[in-house]
This record gives C-alpha cells, sequence and structure tokens, in this order.
C-alpha cells in the first residue's frame, strides 16, 4: 500500500493537535486550585494520587505540556515529544474522563488526540537510511517505503 502524504498536511495536524496541550498546559499553571478541584471530582482520583501529590501533579503536567506542546508545534524532535505528549495524556484521560458517564465526549476526544500523537510516533517525516528505502520513478530519490511526500 502506498500512502501519499503533504508536508504541509503533516504541518497542520501537528501545528493543531499541539494547541491541546499549550492550552492545557496554562491552563494547569494559571488555575491550579480548580485543576486539583476537578480531579477531586473525578471518580477515578485515587488512580492520580499513585504518581503524587496533587497539585505537585498539576504543576509538573503543566511545564510539560508547554514545554513538549511547543516542541512538537515546532517540529523539533516531534517523535519524542509525541510519546512525552501521549504519557501526560493517558494518566490524565483515566483519571478525570474514564469512569465519568457525563464525559464521554470529552473521553473520545482524548482518544481521538492519542490517535494523533501515534501517528506521529509510529510515522518518521525524515529521512531512513537507504537499505530501508525504495527509489521513487517521479523523482529517482529514495523514499521510505510506508509514506511519499509530495
Amino acid at each position: 500500500m502506498q500512502l501519499t502524504v503533504t508536508k504541509q498536511s503533516v504541518l497542520i495536524l501537528r501545528v493543531m493537535l499541539s494547541g491541546i496541550f499549550l492550552v492545557a498546559g496554562a491552563n494547569h499553571l494559571l488555575h491550579v486550585d480548580q485543576t486539583v478541584a476537578r480531579m477531586d471530582r473525578a471518580n477515578l482520583r485515587n488512580f492520580a494520587l499513585y504518581f503524587g501529590e496533587p497539585d505537585a501533579l498539576v504543576i509538573i503536567s503543566g511545564i510539560v505540556m508547554l514545554g513538549a506542546g511547543l516542541t512538537f508545534m515546532s517540529g523539533y524532535l516531534t517523535r519524542y515529544a509525541a510519546a512525552v505528549l501521549l504519557l501526560v495524556l493517558i494518566p490524565i484521560t483515566i483519571t478525570v474522563q474514564v469512569g465519568q458517564a457525563t464525559t464521554l465526549g470529552p473521553l473520545f476526544k482524548n482518544v481521538a488526540i492519542a490517535g494523533g500523537l501515534l501517528f506521529f510516533i509510529l510515522n518518521s517525516f525524515t529521512p531512513s537510511k537507504p537499505t530501508h528505502e525504495t527509489t521513487d520513478a517521479r523523482t529517482s530519490r529514495p523514499h521510505p517505503d510506508h509514506l511519499i511526500h509530495s
């Protein structure tokens, strides 16, 4: 199977996907008490306590979301930034969204965001080593077998 993905579409996806982490990270840092209160109301709030004190978790996750979100948006170390953001998203989703029957929309929003992050984790947008590539007949340049940029 051959997949054609334009550089512009990847850029748009990356920038738009990073926005949620920049906003959430800023909100965590600007509204620590409200974010902790939201955690306290969650059915699975005890899950978060395995990782530390709620105030510290909110501040640390805010800093990580801002830092990794900016890195992800810039396209620098994209795969690693996406992995870090996914590692932050999973416990937040479990703590706040899972077990809340009234929040299925936000739960599946987080599932969709995780899918977007996985797209960047699983795909490389930098040239691969020649041993794993074939040649694009249109340009006579090597390209990864699973991804063609046009």
